[in-house]
């Protein structure tokens, strides 16, 4: 039996991901820090190596005798009281976790369309579309993964067998945080979003995602870089198809950019000086500025990659938070 090590198991992804590979048969490792959330985990017939990305003796002893090593741990907050913590987890993490498992034969390091370009004027792009620089990049999260990326990239170039996958936005079960990208469901299932900012995501299904990383492993190239996406919409149509999927109104308001900056900038400002995490981070919508739509051409092509449309995602996920307590039941909506 083939032996796999995870990191962020606990998480969002990365428990989607331990479930798949229990299911396909392999032995699962999972590094899980001290003290952190292992409700993810119940019931789950996995090893805990317990240590953190920045303990290289850990992770070491928890890569030993493994075929694949998935690194999904990371740090995705949209604002952070101390990017330099962020940083020493997504860059310093992602080398110290790929050089242990160098001995693996395959390590899928899981990035994220946040280091990838995106596009200005609303055609999807690829993984060819790509920054010049960090300092072109907005906020502290997306700049961390795109050196993180970039440090992957130039370990690959080493001879380690590297392949890197670039998921956009996953929804779904077992987000138990909940992501960014789930929070906003939440507000929507619990009527606490009146107006929307003309956005656009790509929406996929969080197991998609998880296979999208065993078929890394399986079949990806070393050094190459796959987008695990799914469907390009606007952020109108996803809050109308939650409409249709929930029975519950969708928000008829489009707030314009300028007011949504205006007040994320003092929100944000404010929060520096109480700690608090504002609600909408001034990172958030100057990301929200791009339609962030992708291309998963290559994915599927190379890799077998086939999700399923945003509808059974979204359906999925809402299912997920209600029945959690995160969002009123549905017989109440």
């Amino acid at each position: 039996m083939d032996t796999a090590f995870v990191t962020g198991g606990t998480g969002f992804v990365g428990a989607n991901l331990v479930r798949l590979l229990l299911g396909k048969g392999f032995r699962v490792k999972i590094l899980v820090r001290k003290g952190s959330n292992r409700k993810n985990l119940e019931g789950l017939d996995v090893s805990i190596v317990e240590g953190d990305l920045l303990d290289e003796k850990t992770l070491a002893e928890g890569c030993a005798g493994v075929r694949y090593a998935f690194h999904v741990a990371a740090d995705y907050r949209i604002w952070v009281p101390d990017p330099a913590a962020m940083n020493a987890a997504n860059v310093q993490g992602t080398v110290n976790v790929i050089r242990a498992a160098s001995k693996a034969e395959k390590i899928v390091y899981c990035s994220s369309v946040a280091a990838v370009k995106p596009p200005h004027d609303r055609v999807p792009v690829d993984e060819n579309s790509t920054y010049a620089d960090v300092a072109e990049i907005p906020g502290v999260y997306k700049q961390s993964k795109f050196l993180a990326e970039r440090a992957a990239l130039a370990l690959a170039g080493k001879g380690l067998p590297v392949v890197i996958v670039n998921p956009a936005a996953p929804i779904g079960p077992f987000d138990i945080k909940p992501t960014p990208t789930g929070r906003m469901l939440v507000d929507f299932l619990n009527g606490r979003m009146p107006s929307y900012i003309d956005t656009g995501l790509n929406i996929v299904h969080v197991r998609d995602v998880a296979m999208g990383h065993l078929l890394a492993a399986q079949k990806g190239r070393v050094g190459e870089r796959y987008i695990l996406g799914g469907e390009n919409l606007t952020f109108k149509q996803i809050l109308d198809l939650l409409a249709e999927i929930t029975g519950l109104p969708a928000p008829r308001f489009k707030t314009p950019y300028a007011v949504a900056y205006a007040f994320a900038a003092c929100e944000t400002a404010f929060c520096r000086l109480t700690g608090r995490e504002p609600r909408a981070p001034l990172d958030a919508v100057r990301m929200a500025r791009h339609f962030m739509w992708y291309d998963s051409g290559k994915a599927r092509r190379e890799l077998g990659y086939a999700p399923v449309g945003a509808r059974q995602a979204l359906a999925d996920a809402a299912a997920w938070f209600q029945t959690n307590g995160y969002a009123r039941p549905a017989a109440a909506a």
